[in-house]
């Protein structure tokens, strides 16, 4: 009952709140907010519909015309996508694992990676650093498609395939990561580091106690895009994993899906499966969205 009480002592003061600024709101402001409203729903039709289109029946994926809501929601879509694994000898849950585990280490691994990079970049000039940044930057422009025989030969010769590293390492590198970082890192004045180095802390010491902190919004996002990256990657197990145990769930779900254009069979999977795609990316979104919105916003040290 006591924390029903704060619950609701919560929701009356935040309403309080809002009400209150809203009366101090212009008609201009009121009509901005209302058009952003709308915009809002609108942006979250998209949600709605992906949520509601996995759970509708077969008659309902293919009725004319089609609906946004579902009428007679169902799990069987799920309990089709489960069933359709024992076609592969290998249980459902198995991809699943292996997408977690490489989507962590993927993760972790280019946002560390990406701050090791950024920081000399940023902070220690060094011979060469405009011609190392620049070669980060060229190779955003080149397409993944043209690099799939260097990295299968590299990857052979290292011995990593049908392993965990094979999916990690290929993707390890994030320019665009490394790009948002350093210009996040720029913004820092040289005064503070300075500072920290007369009270006598080390190289490591200001980065993983001053520079990690401060560059927290930009991480966060890189992390969103590392995060969508490592989950959706279906080539590394297409490429590099012979063994079907060593796949992960992007490939598994993209063999159920293929050629189903002009197809009635598995439709209903197809969409079960591409909401079990989307949660993760939402959830990791809605855990760090204020990160993000602070990475658009920041403008210098506060």
């Amino acid at each position: 009952m006591t924390l029903f009480r704060r619950m609701r002592s919560a929701i009356s003061r935040t309403w309080s709140l809002y009400r209150s600024d809203f009366r101090n709101l212009d008609g201009t402001q009121i009509a901005l907010l209302i058009l952003l409203s709308v915009l809002a729903v609108f942006m979250l039709l998209p949600l709605v519909f992906i949520f509601n289109h996995a759970f509708k029946p077969l008659h309902e994926l293919f009725l004319f015309p089609p609906t946004f809501f579902v009428k007679q929601a169902t799990m069987q879509n799920f309990i089709d996508l489960l069933n359709a694994s024992q076609d592969t000898f290998l249980p459902v849950t198995r991809f699943i694992l292996n997408s977690v585990i490489v989507t962590v280490l993927s993760t972790v691994g280019m946002v560390v990676l990406g701050a090791l990079c950024a920081y000399p970049l940023s902070k220690h000039p060094f011979p060469g650093r405009k011609l190392v940044f620049g070669t980060i930057l060229l190779s955003i422009m080149i397409a993944v498609e043209t690099m799939g025989i260097p990295r299968y030969i590299v990857v052979k010769y290292l011995g990593i395939m049908n392993t965990y590293w094979g999916h990690v390492l290929p993707i390890l590198a994030l320019p665009v990561g490394v790009f948002l970082m350093k210009q996040f890192m720029d913004q820092v004045p040289n005064e503070l580091m300075e500072a920290a180095k007369l009270d006598g802390a080390s190289e490591w010491r200001i980065f993983t106690r001053i520079m990690i902190p401060i560059v927290s919004p930009a991480m966060a996002t890189i992390t969103i895009l590392s995060f969508q990256t490592a989950w959706g990657n279906a080539e590394t197990s297409a490429l590099f994993m012979q063994n079907d145990a060593m796949k992960t769930l992007p490939f598994y779900v993209e063999s159920l899906t293929s050629n189903l254009a002009n197809s009635v069979a598995r439709q209903g999977v197809a969409a079960a499966a591409s909401l079990i795609m989307f949660i993760p990316n939402l959830i990791i979104f809605l855990l760090s969205q204020r990160k993000v919105i602070q990475t658009m916003a920041h403008s210098g040290i506060k």
